[in-house]
C-alpha cells in the first residue's frame, strides 16, 4: 500500500501526480529527442523562474549540497576571499564546504532565528574586501529568510560575486537574478520546485561563468560546470549519464509552475504560510523565527509548555501528517513545517485539523474547529 501521509518536512515537499506520472514513464536514452526536449524546456523554464534572460543554467543529478559545492568550486578561484553570511546550520555547511576545498573565508553570522541584515553586511565590506559573497536564502533550520534584495544592493557598490543557496526559496519566493544583480542562484528539485529529490540545479549569471572561464582549472572533474555547458545547451551531447526519469519529472515540474505563475505561486506560499501560522498560534503555539525573518516556505514552531516533542511528532504522523522535528540547538524543542511547493488550500485545511487531533490525543483541551477556524479567516480573506 502506498504511503498517503502528507509530507510537510522542510524538504521533499509532496510530489502531485502529473510529476509522478512523469518519473514512471519508461526510461529512454539519455541523449534520445525525448529527453532532449524535457531538459532544454526545463532549462528555460529554471531561467524564467529566477528573472533570468542571459544565465546559464544547469540540471545535474545529485543533491543541494552538490550544489553549494558546485558554487564555489566554479567562481571561487584559489588565493580569492569568501564572506559566507550564515544565519544557522546551512550557512554553516556553507563554510564547512569552502574549508574543506582549502577556500579562504570568513563567516559573518547572526543568532538563529533571524539573518544578517544589509547593514551588518555593509559594515563588514568596509572593513576588509571579498572575491564572493555567499547567503542562504531561507534556512531550513531556522525559518529564517534572508534580505537578498537588499544584501544586492549593497553588493553592486563592492563589486563582489554574489552567490545566493535557494534551495528552500528558489519557485517560492523572488529570487530576480538579473534584476537584482545575482551571480549564480542555486538549488535543487525537491523542495518550492516541488519535483523528487535527486538533482543538483545551478543558475551563473555571465559574469559568473567568466569567472570560471578565467579560472584554469577546478579541483573537480564531475563538478566542472564547463565540462557540462554543452550538455545543457544541446542535451543530445553526453557527459555523464543523467538521472533521466528524474529530468523529465523535473521538467513537469517547471511546466506546473510556469502554468500557475510566477507571481500568482508567490503570492500563494505567502498566504498558506499566513494561515497556517494562524491556525498553529490559535492553538497555542509559538514560533522560533523572529517575525521580521519569517519565510514563506516553512515555519519552526515551538510548543507550547508541556508538549513533548516526540509524543507529538509521532501522534501527528499517526494523524496523517509528517512534520520535521529541530536541527542543532533546536533539537527536542520545535518542529518544523514545510508549506512549499504544490501545496494546496485542501492540504493546509488538513494538516491544522490533524494538529488540532493530536494535541486533543495528548490530553490537550482544545475547542473543536479553533485551528481550522483560524486558518479559514485568512484563506477566504484573500
Amino acid at each position: 500500500m502506498p504511503d498517503d501521509k502528507l509530507l510537510l518536512i522542510p524538504g521533499p515537499s509532496p510530489v502531485v501526480p502529473r510529476i509522478l506520472d512523469a518519473l514512471a514513464r519508461p526510461t529512454v536514452s539519455h541523449v534520445s529527442p525525448e529527453m532532449a526536449r524535457d531538459l532544454k524546456e526545463a532549462c528555460e523554464n529554471l531561467k524564467a523562474i529566477v528573472f533570468t534572460e542571459s544565465g546559464e543554467p544547469f540540471i545535474v543529478s545529485g543533491a543541494g549540497t552538490l550544489s553549494m559545492e558546485m558554487a564555489l568550486l566554479n567562481t571561487v578561484a584559489p588565493g580569492d576571499r569568501v564572506l559566507v553570511l550564515s544565519q544557522g546550520y546551512f550557512g554553516d555547511r556553507m563554510a564547512q564546504i569552502c574549508k574543506a576545498f582549502g577556500l579562504e573565508h570568513d563567516v559573518l553570522e547572526c543568532p538563529w532565528g533571524r539573518a544578517v541584515t544589509a547593514r551588518e553586511l555593509d559594515a563588514r565590506l568596509k572593513s576588509k574586501n571579498y572575491n564572493a559573497v555567499v547567503c542562504t536564502h531561507v534556512d531550513t533550520a531556522t525559518g529564517a529568510c534572508a534580505p537578498v534584495e537588499e544584501y544586492a544592493a549593497v553588493l553592486e557598490k563592492a563589486g563582489s560575486l554574489f552567490i545566493v543557496d535557494g534551495v528552500c526559496a528558489t519557485g517560492g519566493l523572488p529570487e530576480r537574478m538579473d534584476a537584482w544583480g545575482l551571480d549564480v542562484v542555486l538549488t535543487a528539485a525537491q523542495k518550492c520546485l516541488g519535483a523528487p529529490p535527486g538533482l543538483s540545479v545551478l543558475v551563473l549569471s555571465e559574469l559568473a561563468m567568466e569567472k570560471r572561464r578565467g579560472m584554469a582549472s577546478v579541483s573537480a572533474y564531475y563538478s566542472d560546470l564547463l565540462r557540462w555547458l554543452p550538455v545543457m545547451r544541446d542535451p543530445t551531447k553526453y557527459f555523464s549519464t543523467p538521472c533521466v526519469n528524474e529530468v523529465r519529472a523535473f521538467a513537469e515540474g517547471t511546466r506546473i509552475i510556469m502554468e500557475e505563475g510566477l507571481e500568482d505561486r508567490f503570492e500563494r506560499h505567502e498566504l498558506f504560510a499566513e494561515a497556517l501560522r494562524a491556525g498553529l498560534e490559535a492553538l497555542g503555539f509559538g514560533f522560533f523565527t523572529d517575525p521580521s525573518f519569517y519565510a514563506p516556505t516553512l515555519s519552526v514552531v515551538r510548543y507550547p509548555d508541556g508538549v513533548d516533542d516526540r509524543a507529538f511528532r509521532a501522534g501527528l504522523a499517526a494523524n496523517g501528517v509528517v512534520v520535521a522535528g529541530g536541527l542543532g540547538p533546536t533539537a527536542g524543542q520545535v518542529f518544523r513545517m514545510g508549506h512549499m511547493g504544490n501545496l494546496t488550500s485542501a492540504q493546509v485545511r488538513a494538516a491544522i485539523e490533524a494538529v488540532e487531533r493530536t494535541l486533543a490525543g495528548l490530553g490537550r483541551a482544545v475547542a473543536p474547529g479553533t485551528g481550522r477556524r483560524a486558518v479559514d479567516a485568512i484563506l477566504k480573506a484573500r
